[in-house]
């Protein structure tokens, strides 16, 4: 056995298993927890494909491994975060609450893992996405909503804490969301390789505000990085489309 071709896939293993670890803390409404094991996850990704790369052991298994991988942490688990959040909503709407039936309302929260298990197949097939992105990652959404369930989960009671935690605001969110992970929008490269400025200030400015507003805005900053994200590629595609005309 090829011990160098297995070090990436243990590490996708590592990224399933954290995957399955935020279930657990999910279905328990421990969110910040589950959020944790998110981000570890995501770490996980990152080195199983950083070693296929430097040992030269890229496969089709590997490939197929991450995107199933991937289907949990960073589509079954963002899925059942906003199921979470809706069943509670009903819970507290009593008027809207049948104790004896089923309220299939929560079970909206899933449209993020179709909407993630169809971008990973797309994605698999894709040769355009090899240095940059074409919709947003599953990743990112996963991030999103993790720290956003974070964030209402321990903000106090307020106007935006009501707003947030609510059908109208999370309902329009999640749809949204399962459209921009497959929508036609090509997002920048966050790759660096060389330190020139003109190339890479775009990059380089995201990735300084980003730093910035973790630092003075911590988990809230979470959700306000990945907006800024999809908003700079989306301009950034505007302009590059005028000076090109």
């Amino acid at each position: 056995m090829n011990i160098k071709a297995q070090i990436p896939n243990f590490f996708t293993m590592l990224n399933l298993f954290s995957g399955c670890v935020a279930l657990v803390f999910v279905a328990d409404f421990k969110f910040d927890l589950a959020f944790y094991f998110v981000c570890l996850g995501i770490f996980f990704d990152f080195f199983d494909g950083f070693f296929a790369r430097k040992f030269g052991v890229a496969g089709p298994l590997g490939v197929q491994l991450d995107s199933l991988a991937d289907m949990v942490t960073s589509g079954v688990v963002p899925g059942f975060v906003v199921y979470q959040l809706l069943f509670n909503i009903q819970l507290i709407t009593i008027e809207n609450y049948n104790a004896n039936g089923i309220d299939f309302l929560p079970f909206i929260g899933f449209v993020i893992t179709l909407g993630a298990c169809y971008r990973l197949a797309k994605f698999n097939i894709d040769s355009r996405q090899l240095d940059s992105f074409i919709g947003l990652p599953t990743p990112a959404n996963a991030l999103f909503f993790m720290s956003l369930a974070v964030i209402i989960k321990g903000m106090p009671l307020s106007e935006l804490s009501s707003f947030l935690f609510e059908k109208k605001f999370l309902i329009p969110l999640t749809l949204l969301s399962a459209y921009i992970m497959n929508a036609e929008i090509p997002l920048f490269s966050l790759k660096i390789k060389d330190f020139s400025f003109a190339k890479y200030k775009l990059q380089i400015f995201f990735l300084v505000l980003s730093v910035l507003m973790l630092l003075f805005l911590q988990i809230i900053a979470v959700p306000l990085i990945i907006i800024l994200y999809v908003l700079l590629s989306i301009v950034n595609n505007v302009l590059n489309k005028k000076a090109s005309i």
